[in-house]
């Protein structure tokens, strides 16, 4: 077999500070595609929970009326990001269309833009913790903030806390304030609740539903309205998840073509997309 721990110690020899960017790359196209790409959905829903953004979203009909295409939409944005680097000009036409898209909704409080960039940042690294083929070394929990933390400075984005420790902290604090429960995030789940769905395997479709409530914590079952599914699903969500854990921890491969070698694809672009025309029309 393969040297299974090999991306990780390409990353150990790497500078989390000056690194960030080449690291986190590494963690979502190498080491953990499948648990990134869907945690990184669990993170945004939990972004669009909070009253204040879910009002925004259901106000402009983009995540009820247009869901697919407007999540895919956010993906594309946030991915060219994660492949290219900050550098690269289809990465800074990304973060000059999400700045572009963000302008309309200078009111909202500073504190709610921190709060997207916590919850991309932490979500992910618990789901890590909890169900990754193995837990994201400090290497790779430094440079996951400074990823962000970059996005963040990049989008004028004011109030980010220092160091990972402190914005788990602050999101802890701010989630348990402020996630509660609203009309207006129980639509917006409804609407993105199908996309989860087509994340799961076929034969599990029976049990689609109660799978994806069984994805949320309490807090944010609460917030959108979900009832909590019987706990024989919740506990084989969790012996399932670790299982497959701990079989790509003991039989899996190193993967040798990362994800998005061929270009990001997308069911609303399969001829292909302008970065400039990602997201809504300006109103």
């Amino acid at each position: 077999m393969k040297n299974r721990y090999g991306n990780l110690e390409r990353v150990r020899a790497l500078d989390p500070v000056r690194d960030h960017a080449e690291i986190y790359r590494m963690m979502v196209r190498f080491e953990f595609p499948w648990d990134l790409k869907l945690a990184l959905n669990l993170a945004f829903n939990r972004t669009f929970s909070m009253p204040t953004v879910a009002a925004i979203l259901v106000g402009t009909g983009e995540l009820t009326e247009r869901t697919r295409r407007r999540v895919d939409d956010t993906g594309l944005l946030m991915f060219e990001i994660v492949l290219h680097g900050f550098d690269h000009p289809r990465s800074r036409d990304a973060i000059r269309r999400m700045n572009q898209l963000h302008r309309p909704h200078r009111d909202v409080p500073a504190e709610e833009f921190v709060y997207v960039l916590a919850c991309l940042t932490i979500v992910p690294l618990r789901w890590l913790d909890h169900y990754g083929w193995r837990r994201p070394c400090c290497h790779e929990r430094e440079a996951s903030y400074r990823f962000y933390r970059e996005l963040g400075e990049l989008m004028n984005v004011a109030g980010i806390p220092d160091s990972l420790a402190s914005l788990e902290l602050w999101f802890d604090d701010y989630d348990r304030e402020h996630l509660r429960p609203d009309a207006h995030a129980a639509t917006i789940e409804r609407a993105t609740r199908t996309l989860l769905l087509t994340r799961l395997p076929r034969a599990l479709s029976p049990l689609g539903d109660a799978l994806v409530s069984a994805l949320y914590d309490e807090r944010l079952r609460a917030a959108t309205g979900v009832p909590a599914p019987a706990w024989p699903v919740r506990a084989g969500l969790h012996v399932g998840l670790r299982t497959r854990a701990a079989i790509l921890r003991h039989l899996g491969r190193p993967r040798a073509v990362g994800m998005f070698e061929g270009g990001i694809r997308t069911k609303s672009y399969p001829d292909g997309y302008e970065i400039s025309r990602l997201g809504p029309e300006a109103r």
